[in-house]
Parts: structure tokens; C-alpha cells; sequence
């Protein structure tokens, strides 16, 4: 079992990496927001903390990124929705990861995630803009989502590979 103080630590290395992470590359979508690489960052979050260090590390460092770049709006959104995105990836690997293997269960728990990430901006955007101009993000949110789903994968296999993840929680 891995001390509170490693879990804390772990979880605010992750926040500060999401943050960095969705930052570092920002390309502006339709309606105000922007599609980023942090969704790799969220899932590895999700697959490697419990779901409550998950959600915090996620959501925390996304927001986090929303506020120092100037979508303070989106902030608490995202903070919700992305947060949500690990406990999805959490849970979905808990439950399929025995019955179909790692890989099988993180695309399927990572899918979902991002499937509930396009429809949580969907439903935000919806209320600041109206349904049918939000439309318009799906796809480029889409786009994202399979980026970050790469990219969590990738990461994850190198964190494995490296004896960096931890298996206690699960």
C-alpha cells in the first residue's frame, strides 16, 4: 500500500502534467474552446490513481490549464467533466481488465471516458451557445478524445514498463 504522502504527491504530478500537457498545444475549435493533448494525462490519471486522487488530479489540472489560458468560463466544467473522465477510466479497467485483459479494457474504459467527455462539452456549450451551434465542437472533440486515448495508452505502457504504476488500488 502506498502512503497518503506518495498518493498526494503522485496525484499532483499528474494535475501539474494535465495542466502542462493541455497547454502546451492548443488548437482553437469552433466555439471558443480548443483541443489539447491533456486527455492522455486524465486517463493515466484515471488507470493509475484511485478514483477519488484520479478525479482530483484530473480535474484540478485541466481546470487549472482553462484558467491560466484565459477559459476561466469553461473552468469549472472541466473541472467536473474531466475529473469524471478518470473515474469512468477507473472503473471501466476495474471491471474488464480480468475478464478481457489490460489493453482491451483500457480502449474500452478510455472510449467511455471520452465518450462522456464530448457529450459533458456538448451539454455545457449547449447552455452557453445553444444545442445546435455546440454541435459543431463534436467532431473536433472527438479528434481529441482519440488523441488522448493514444496517448494514455502510450504512457501507461511506458509507466508499466518502468514499474512506476500502481497496481495496489485496483
Amino acid at each position: 500500500m502506498k502512503t497518503t504522502t506518495q498518493k498526494i504527491i503522485v496525484s499532483s504530478m499528474l494535475a501539474a502534467l494535465t495542466c502542462v500537457a493541455t497547454m502546451i498545444i492548443k488548437i482553437p475549435s469552433p466555439l471558443h474552446g480548443y483541443l489539447n493533448l491533456g486527455d492522455g494525462i486524465v486517463l493515466l490519471a484515471g488507470w493509475m490513481l484511485s478514483p477519488m486522487y484520479g478525479f482530483l488530479s484530473a480535474g484540478l489540472g485541466s481546470a487549472l490549464a482553462d484558467i491560466l489560458s484565459g477559459y476561466i468560463a469553461y473552468a469549472p466544467a472541466t473541472f467536473m467533466i474531466k475529473g469524471l473522465m478518470a473515474v469512468i477510466a477507473f472503473y471501466g479497467f476495474k471491471l474488464f481488465r480480468k475478464k478481457i485483459g489490460k489493453l482491451s479494457s483500457r480502449i474500452i474504459s478510455g472510449t467511455a471516458a471520452e465518450i462522456m467527455m464530448i457529450l459533458g462539452y456538448f451539454v455545457f456549450e449547449g447552455f452557453l451557445y445553444g444545442f445546435v451551434p455546440s454541435l459543431v465542437n463534436i467532431p473536433a472533440n472527438g479528434v481529441q478524445g482519440g488523441a488522448g486515448l493514444i496517448i494514455g495508452i502510450v504512457l501507461v505502457k511506458v509507466f508499466e514498463k518502468q514499474n512506476i504504476f500502481y497496481q495496489d488500488q485496483l
